[in-house]
């Protein structure tokens, strides 16, 4: 019946493989896996190995080349040359150093597989890249996207896109030497019309950019069709002059960087991007030989774990160099411990144009799946991988991490120890210092701490995970030790910060009292088990609060939530 459907018209096929992926999706969901893993398994259920559903590649292959072209148009919105030229230290040489040792190793590593020169070279440069749309989304959900390490890891990634452009440059000028009948002339024509093509975008960005954008900016939708059509207009118009369709979507990115419009487009675009890409991935799962990846497990095993541990132990080492602590380096170098979307793009263009044979592709798609799977759980779980990694990697760097918000040592005698300065966590913080009590304040996003410094409040960079910060805070004097980091969605498990921070009080010996808050009503009973004293409900008492003023009832001091009426009297903000 499948083959009858499918035969009658391609909107068939096109509606199996969206009902495929949208159920392979939500089984990866399940299991907390990225989209793009889920997408190359349903390409590869629907391929001609197994169902059979993919079959019309020209519809396919057009819906992907658009969704790589809007790829890396948004790639290009993010090489601002001011953000460029910002970018800190640590981010150029952490970036730069993790791309030349996985290079270079990887194309040791892949000679002593038995793989050609061409391909070791190809596969090398590979497995560099780390994707940004996964780490992104992993370091959002988790609220650790303004951290120090996911500041670094953001900056590193940056990096890595403008080696993504410069392999990309590369790539095309190879494929020009590869096709071209006239030799050396018809190279250097292209290369000719490509300096042209990058010097109409500079003047574009120069002069018209900002105006033209701004003007269209009125209609968001006109903008967003504006956007596409420009992505696929230069991608067209690099492609005819022998350069290659990324190329041209990245220079249509880059030439609106500059606009103040940028981050609106990246937020509208990012949607239509991903529904893009399961275009691509299904047909690069489609193009699998299940019996081929069979024979390329071992190779894809000995890369994955090259990726998967060589990638953060050159981040950690490199941090560490520059003096960043060691969990800092750690929880940074987790981040890389995948390859990236750019590296199936990579190694599809080698194959197009005839470096590469279809094995390569399938190669380092394995490897694809494999470390983008396991780094999900890596990044997910890290602090706690940390903990168990802590013993052996080493402790006692502190004093060493010149580079660091963390020392100085915290001020001696605070009554109030306040974790998170959010609006809730910072409001307690200085409603508790108004009212004359001695309150230190601890965050893990540096910009929260320059600010809340210049307000004249004590505080210190830090995590609420982190078990060493917790032995070296004043807590001889404090009566209070107040949680206010918002929650995980995770619930009341071994991973909650707050049961970390709890158990962190404890092996330290705190005989103060800890209040915690909760955003969920049902998670006082869990909290009170571990070990808090005082559960404070922002929202429910902020509503009660409300009804109480909306009622014309006397209302009573703002309060939080207290488990006994002694405490409600001790804290009071």
């Amino acid at each position: 019946m499948i083959d009858q459907l499918i035969a009658q018209s391609v909107f068939y096929e096109i509606a199996l493989l969206l009902a495929l992926a949208a159920l392979i999706g939500a089984i990866g969901q399940a299991l907390r896996q990225p989209l793009i893993v889920s997408f190359i398994a349903a390409g590869v259920l629907a391929g001609p190995s197994l169902l059979g559903i993919a079959r019309t590649n020209e519809y396919l292959d057009l819906l992907a080349s658009l969704g790589i072209a809007v790829l890396l148009f948004l790639v290009g919105l993010k090489l601002d040359v001011k953000l460029i030229r910002n970018l800190g230290a640590v981010a150029v040489t952490t970036g730069l150093g993790q791309v030349g040792f996985t290079a270079g190793a990887g194309f040791l590593i892949c000679l002593a597989l038995g793989l050609d020169v061409v391909t070791s070279v190809y596969v090398a440069v590979a497995l560099t890249f780390s994707s940004t749309i996964i780490i992104v989304k992993l370091l959002s959900d988790k609220r650790e996207i303004d951290s120090l390490h996911g500041r670094i890891a953001l900056g590193f990634l940056i990096v890595q896109d403008i080696v993504v452009v410069l392999a990309m440059v590369v790539l095309s000028a190879i494929g020009v030497g590869a096709a071209a009948e006239g030799g050396w002339t018809d190279i250097l024509r292209v290369i000719a019309s490509g300096l042209v093509m990058v010097g109409l975008v500079a003047l574009f960005i120069r002069y018209g950019a900002n105006r033209l954008v701004g003007s269209l900016a009125r209609s968001p939708e006109l903008l967003v069709c504006f956007a596409i059509g420009w992505a696929a207009l230069l991608a067209a118009v690099a492609d005819y002059l022998g350069l290659s369709k990324e190329m041209g979507g990245l220079l249509a990115g880059v030439s609106l960087a500059s606009t103040p419009f940028r981050e609106a487009l990246a937020a509208r675009l990012s949607s239509l991007r991903d529904f893009l890409l399961l275009f691509f991935f299904i047909a690069l799962g489609a193009s699998l030989d299940v019996g081929i990846l069979g024979q390329q497990l071992v190779p894809a095993l000995i890369l994955s774990v090259f990726v998967l541990v060589g990638n953060p132990l050159i981040v950690l080492l490199i941090m560490m160099a520059m003096g960043y602590r060691r969990r800092t380096g750690f929880l940074a170098g987790l981040t890389v411990a995948q390859i990236s979307e750019f590296s199936l793009i990579f190694i599809a263009v080698g194959v197009s144009l005839g470096h590469l044979a279809p094995d390569a592709m399938g190669l380092v798609t394995l490897v694809g799946l494999i470390t983008i799977a396991l780094s999900t759980y890596m990044i997910l779980y890290s602090h706690q991988i940390w903990q168990r990694m802590e013993p052996l990697i080493g402790r006692g760097d502190r004093g060493r991490a010149k580079a660091e918000q963390a020392p100085p040592e915290a001020p001696p005698g605070a009554e109030m120890i306040v974790f998170g300065l959010g609006r809730y966590g910072g409001t307690i913080a200085r409603l508790l210092r108004d009212q004359g009590h001695r309150v230190l304040g601890i965050d893990f996003n540096p910009t929260a701490v320059e600010r809340w410094r210049d307000e004249g409040l004590p505080v210190l960079y830090g995590d609420v995970t982190d078990a060493e910060l917790i032995g070296h805070l004043p807590l001889d004097q404090a009566r209070w030790v107040i949680c206010a980091v918002p929650d995980h969605d995770i619930g009341i498990t071994h991973s909650d910060p707050r049961r970390t921070l709890v158990d962190a009080l404890k092996e330290a010996g705190y005989r103060g009292r800890v209040a915690v808050a909760s955003q969920r009503d049902n998670g006082e009973d869990a909290l009170a088990s571990v070990g808090a004293d005082l559960v404070l409900r922002p929202y429910r008492d902020a509503a009660l609060y409300a009804v109480e003023v909306m009622a014309e009832t006397e209302p009573a001091v703002p309060r939080v939530s207290m488990i006994d009426p002694q405490d409600q009297r001790e804290l009071a903000v």
